[in-house]
């Protein structure tokens, strides 16, 4: 019935599958018909015919309210006197029928299966007749006295019902109706007070459609899961808990399946299924709509109806997954299992110990496997693609869904796969969730510039090469199963300013590693336990590719153990004991500097693949660094290097710094003398003036010379600064001009 004329007349319902349905949906239309005879004659005196066709004008609420129990003994005795009302009542004394057939899942089953008395299936049906037809609304909003109550509610099932006080059990949390989710109601704490007389009672429309046709499709965001191409072995813990699946229980069981980022669950579900002989859907589609708790409890209710099991895929953030575990929390009573993907046991602390089976991990792919899942992806048997897919595999640890969508990607018709593309879409997908545990480090540095001695650069080389052959050692040679797949751990140690961070960069951008310096203000935490957190998560995110991972001022983390003299000393022990732990099982390559080589602690030093001393450099490389410290734009002519380097014995991010501040008075000057001063400076300056009316912005000098006046006054300032001190016999034919600016 589409239109009010349709409703007030009556048309029996003969739509729905069940023959039961039909019953008590017509039992809630003829009621609800009755109640709107009733108001006509209360409000206006007169009684309505068949054919009415319009419905009774709203009043007053309070008079409304006061109504009900006023004439309640008159409405009564109106139901069995006035000839439509009383037909209308003779309609309702018709016996239910009796279902041949049960199907599950349907109206009749559900009255059944949980043995549902008669106010019970009439409140579902009141429920139902909403979502079974729109036009219904307007006569509920007459019936309540309210435009704007178009669903039904405790409130109007009283009115309808012949013994209202037996509508009372419904209002209970814990009737099934509630514990099934067949009703849901818009009040968030129903659950724990239970359900008052004015919050509507819905029956989801998921729910609905399968309650009156059992034999409708499933929603398109259900997707039954095929079968599994393997099963677990016997005595593993997936064929364990599929044996507990098979026998199935009268409650709701949680099976949490732990996954790394881009792995595919659905195998280890599609395997526990078919040893537990369950049919299984997986719950597809927009991320938002698994946040809507309504939308979620009424899947799994129709998950019920149709005895699947349900498959619920990991979305969104840490949070959302646990307060979506909290949803399921009314839903005990269902007896179908959950299929929850996790990637945290933190998720789980929202649910009940009793309704969880033991976690599933999903196995991590191992190197040949993902050997094998790039071939198949790439579908190729390009030679040249064989060792830069046996690189990937090593460097990039992704699991299957994350290689699935790098192919997708490479998947250009009529194109040929370049071992450079393939490695720019690996690099191009990694995403390192390491937050503000870490900053991103991009490298400045060519290998030219590094100056070391022929020692350092050769143990330097040694570091480069090693990266470079882990893939043939560890997986050609077989290393990898004795030193568990490890990576290269390095400490980089000597005075400020030698050239451990450029070192690093230099190695980070030669072997094309992401580079993250470790903000150890982050990671080290006052709180027990919480810089083990800290560094676990730093490592983990880290290790699904080969990444550089500076820690600079190492000695702050990896100092010595001491004797334990209280619980400080105890926590700070484990921490070292940890994070040597931990660093042996990084698979990437991690740089600790430090210029306190002699605080670290012995037994890490031990376990460290090398150790690369950067001594300060000797007159030959102090050279060679003060000509690369001088940029190309700024003519150097006039400097003496081989004096700069004999005299001044500084560590080369000294020199540069130096070379900067020099730089930086030269360009911000308006003769290229002010500001250093001094004799020395006037040739040069001459050359160089700029009216002080001229904007740096409209003008640069052409060619900009820096004088060794001006590098004095800098070298001076850079000793100061140090608090190291400097004698004026090392400044040589300069040292007229320091004396001037020290007694300034």
């Amino acid at each position: 019935m589409n239109t009010t004329r349709e409703f007030i007349t009556f048309s029996p319902y003969l739509a729905a599958e069940d023959v039961l349905a039909n019953y008590w949906l017509r039992q809630v239309t003829v009621r609800l018909r009755r109640e709107i005879c009733w108001r006509w004659y209360l409000q206006e005196g007169i009684t309505v015919e068949l054919s009415a066709t319009t419905l009774p004008p709203l009043k007053h609420k309070l008079t409304d309210a006061l109504d009900i129990s006023r004439y309640w003994e008159a409405k009564c005795q109106f139901y069995q006197n006035e000839p439509t009302a009383k037909y209308l009542t003779d309609l309702l004394v018709t016996e239910a029928p009796i279902p041949q057939s049960l199907v599950r899942g349907s109206f009749s089953w559900v009255v059944e299966k949980l043995a549902l008395n008669e106010v019970s299936t009439f409140i579902l049906a009141l429920g139902l007749i909403v979502t079974f037809d729109n036009a219904v609304s307007e006569v509920i909003a007459a019936c309540l006295n309210d435009s704007t109550a178009t669903h039904p509610n405790l409130a109007l099932a009283q009115k309808l019902w012949e013994r209202p006080e037996e509508i009372l059990a419904i209002a209970d949390p814990e009737h099934p109706l509630w514990r099934y989710g067949l009703l849901q109601s818009t009040q968030e704490a129903h659950s724990i007070i239970g359900v008052d007389w004015h919050s509507p009672l819905v029956v989801p429309p998921l729910v609905a459609q399968h309650l009156l046709f059992p034999h409708s499709p499933l929603p398109q965001v259900l997707v039954p899961l095929g079968q599994a191409q393997g099963v677990p072995t016997p005595g593993d813990r997936a064929h364990q808990v599929a044996l507990r699946l098979y026998h199935r229980a009268d409650t709701l069981q949680i099976v949490p399946i732990q996954t790394l980022q881009g792995a595919i669950p659905t195998e280890v579900v599609q395997g526990i299924s078919q040893l537990a002989q369950r049919q299984v859907v997986a719950l597809k589609g927009n991320p938002i709509l698994f946040e809507n708790r309504t939308y979620l409890k009424s899947l799994v209710t129709l998950c019920w109806l149709k005895e699947l099991d349900l498959f619920i895929p990991s979305h969104g953030s840490e949070g959302k997954e646990g307060e979506k575990s909290r949803y399921l929390f009314p839903l005990q009573e269902i007896a179908i299992a959950i299929f929850l993907s996790i990637r945290d046991r933190q998720e789980l602390s929202h649910l009940p110990s009793h309704l969880l089976l033991p976690i599933i991990k999903v196995p991590q792919l191992a190197y040949s496997d993902r050997v094998r899942v790039w071939q198949e992806e790439l579908g190729t048997t390009n030679l040249a693609l064989k060792q830069t897919i046996a690189e990937c595999s090593r460097r990039f640890r992704y699991e299957k869904g994350t290689i699935h969508s790098i192919c997708t990607g490479l998947a250009i018709p009529d194109a040929q796969i370049s071992p450079a593309d393939l490695f720019a879409a690996c690099r191009a997908e990694l995403d390192l969730n390491i937050g503000e545990l870490a900053q991103v480090v991009t490298p400045r540095f060519e290998a030219a510039e590094l100056v070391l001695p022929p020692k350092q650069q050769a143990l330097f080389e040694d570091i480069y090469q090693a990266m470079k052959s882990l893939t043939q050692v560890h997986y050609e040679w077989g290393t990898a199963k004795a030193w568990n797949e490890c990576g290269i751990s390095v400490l980089f140690a000597g005075l400020p300013g030698t050239g451990k961070t450029m070192a690093a960069e230099i190695l980070a951008a030669k072997l094309g590693l992401p580079m993250y310096r470790i903000d150890l203000s982050q990671v080290v935490n006052k709180y027990i336990g919480e810089t083990e957190k800290n560094l676990k998560r730093l490592f983990d995110a880290a290790d699904i590719s080969d990444t550089l991972l500076f820690f600079d001022e190492a000695d702050a983390l990896f100092g010595r153990r001491t004797e334990v003299k209280d619980a400080h000393d105890r926590y700070a022990n484990l921490e070292i004991s940890y994070l040597l732990e931990r660093m042996e099982r990084f698979k990437g390559l991690a740089i600790l500097a430090t210029n306190r080589k002699k605080d670290l602690d012995e037994a890490f030093l031990r376990r460290l693949r090398y150790i690369l001393d950067f001594p300060l450099p000797d007159i030959r490389e102090r050279y060679k660094i003060w000509q690369q410290a001088i940029p190309s734009q700024v003519d150097a002519s006039a400097l003496d290097f081989e004096f700069l380097a004999k005299q001044f014995p500084l560590a080369g991010g000294h020199i540069r710094s130096i070379v900067f501040n020099a730089c930086l008075q030269i360009a911000g000057s308006a003769s290229g003398s002010t500001g250093m001063g001094g004799a020395g400076d006037e040739e040069a300056g001459e050359e160089q003036v700029i009216s002080l009316n001229t904007s740096p912005y409209q003008h640069s000098i052409p060619n900009p010379q820096l004088t060794m006046a001006q590098i004095m006054v800098c070298i001076k300032r850079e000793y100061d600064k140090l608090n190291r001190s400097v004698s004026l016999e090392q400044f040589g034919a300069y040292a007229k001009l320091i004396e001037s600016i020290n007694r300034q």
